[in-house]
């Protein structure tokens, strides 16, 4: 692979076409020799292609049988795609990517690694018990030219999980878990044990927090007191898998398109789709920061890998006692870390699992290992910490032009939102999305203005505060507005939306537009950045229009 590849050494900036160009030649002419060298590919993950930097967004389901994963994919799609399956017992035996295309079918497993064209090509190393286990189901649909989803078996619990599925089913998880965009654990409310195999599972994951989001599934089956109790009993059993000290966001919901059992909760799951539905459609936008981040995070871990190999290759005798040397030196892997990490001083975080590390060295043949080379270390030096300087510095070089690269391109997708059709259409375009006809969007659409069934009470309220020539003063206004007890930036952001013509005053009807923001805020509604145009009192609209 990269066989035409040529090292080149140059203080020549490099200009890329764009974000992903320049993210595969810094791979190729940087990374790659490095990951080569000292057998990386062996260890930790496959060399990357170039689908891997050209895929659309992934995201990975994962979860024990019968949590909805597969209903949550169609359920996003509105619509089934070619090999679903969908009942209360273990029913996806496989993994499947969802993709798009002009026409429907599904490919099978072996054939898919070998496409050149897609990114599942260093799966085959996974062997056919998997190669099996696997396919690709094809339909047209607008989400998935935006996204690719990931379904994964259930997971099993109880004396199931005892049975062997005959391929490493927490290596297939880690490999995607490195190149999806986001992966969404999947729990039921009424099934929230954690099976052995659903633990070695989520430690599949680890290294991926930040892409992990959890979806409390099913919700609407149990009431409000109970679920306050699932909720906390889900956190409890996260907290003994997930070791991070930041609280996990949980997203509760019920997925699919029947009636809510209790939809006492229906405003809730509103807010969690919506707030769910806004983070999958951030995706594309921020596809190739992410990508840039984790080539970032594997150039470190190649690095140390580096610096871990060389250093046991040193150790390593000329002649004879290579086995117990090498026994010795498995052993005392730990002793190689700390070394290392004193005296390159690298962070303890950046290096691999040391009984993971060990297991695979065990494998190896340590006098193929190479002495290091410094001038490959350096080339990822170089790319590294370029990328960490300021981007106002004019020598933009590789990962530096990149990061500075990288808002260009989401400006220009923020035009349009990013995932389009299925559920986003129907959540987004319709009365029926989160919160519509709610706080700021009361009276959308309306004849009338809807501050006008108040608007009686405010006046009274206005007559109070001493207008002059129909107008109360900034002052005047202030002495009413602060017994909301709301905080003066808030206060502030309502008096501008309310002063709409700028004279620094307010007549009846901005007066009673301002009591209509502070209610909308004191009902726990956000206040809006600028003002709705059917906000705008109909004395105003004139004015407001121009």
């Amino acid at each position: 692979m990269f066989s035409w590849m040529k090292s080149k050494d140059s203080d020549v900036p490099q200009v890329y076409g764009n974000v992903v160009e320049g993210l595969k030649q810094v791979y190729r002419e940087k990374l790659y020799p490095l990951e080569e060298h000292y057998k990386f590919h062996d260890f930790h993950s496959p060399a990357l292609d170039d689908p891997d930097f050209d895929a659309k967004p992934m995201v990975l389901l994962v979860g024990q049988y019968s949590t909805g994963k597969t209903t949550f994919i169609k359920y996003l799609l509105e619509r089934e795609f070619p090999g679903i399956r969908i009942g209360p017992e273990p029913t996806t035996d496989r993994f499947i990517a969802v993709m798009h295309s002009e026409s429907e079918g599904v490919i099978p497993g072996n054939a898919l690694v070998m496409d050149p064209k897609k990114q599942f090509r260093p799966l085959s190393k996974f062997g056919n018990a998997f190669l099996n286990r696997f396919q690709c189901s094809q339909l047209p649909s607008p989400v998935l030219e935006s996204l690719t989803f990931v379904d994964t078996p259930g997971i099993l619990s109880g004396e199931k999980q005892r049975t062997a599925r005959g391929y490493d089913f927490a290596g297939v998880l880690e490999w995607f878990a490195e190149r999806v965009d986001r992966i969404i654990l999947l729990f039921d409310a009424h099934k929230l044990d954690i099976s052995d195999e659903f633990r070695r599972g989520i430690e599949a994951l680890r290294g991926n927090d930040d892409k992990i989001r959890i979806v409390l599934n099913k919700s609407d089956m149990i009431d409000h007191q109970q679920l306050m109790r699932v909720y906390g009993a889900l956190m409890w059993s996260l907290g003994k898998v997930i070791n991070t000290p930041e609280v996990a966001r949980v997203y509760i919901g019920s997925f699919w398109d029947q009636p809510l059992q209790y939809d006492i909760n229906r405003r809730l799951f509103e807010a969690e789709e919506h707030d769910l539905f806004a983070d999958l459609q951030s995706l594309p936008r921020n596809a190739a920061l992410r990508k840039l981040n984790d080539l970032i995070k594997r150039a470190r871990l190649a690095k140390v890998h580096a610096y871990i190999i060389s250093h046991l290759r040193g150790q390593m005798p000329s002649m004879f006692g290579k086995d117990s040397k090498k026994k010795e030196l498995i052993d005392n892997l730990h002793k190689t870390y700390e070394q290392i990490q004193r005296e390159q001083q690298i962070s303890i975080g950046d290096f691999p699992q040391i009984e993971r590390m060990q297991e695979q060295l065990k494998q190896m043949d340590f006098t193929k290992f190479h002495n290091l080379k410094p001038k490959l270390i350096e080339k990822v030096d170089h790319m590294l910490t370029v990328d960490m300087q300021q981007l106002s510095t004019k020598a933009m070089d590789d990962m530096q032009q990149l990061m500075k690269m990288v808002p260009q391109e989401e400006e220009v997708c923020k035009i349009e939102p990013s995932v389009k059709g299925g559920a986003f259409a129907g959540a987004e375009q319709s009365p029926f999305g989160a919160g519509y006809g709610e706080g700021a969007g009361e009276g959308i659409g309306d004849e009338d203005w809807v501050v006008q069934k108040d608007k009686a009470e405010y006046d009274q309220i206005f007559f109070t505060l001493s207008p002059v020539n129909g107008k109360i003063t900034g002052a005047n206004a202030k002495r009413h507005m602060v017994l909301s007890k709301l905080p003066n930036t808030v206060l502030g952001r309502i008096w501008k939306l309310s002063d709409v013509d700028r004279d620094g005053n307010l007549d009846s009807d901005e007066f009673a537009l301002a009591k209509h923001l502070i209610k909308i805020k004191l009902d726990g509604h956000e206040v809006p950045t600028e003002l709705p145009s059917h906000l705008v009192p109909p004395s105003k609209r004139g004015f407001y229009d121009s």
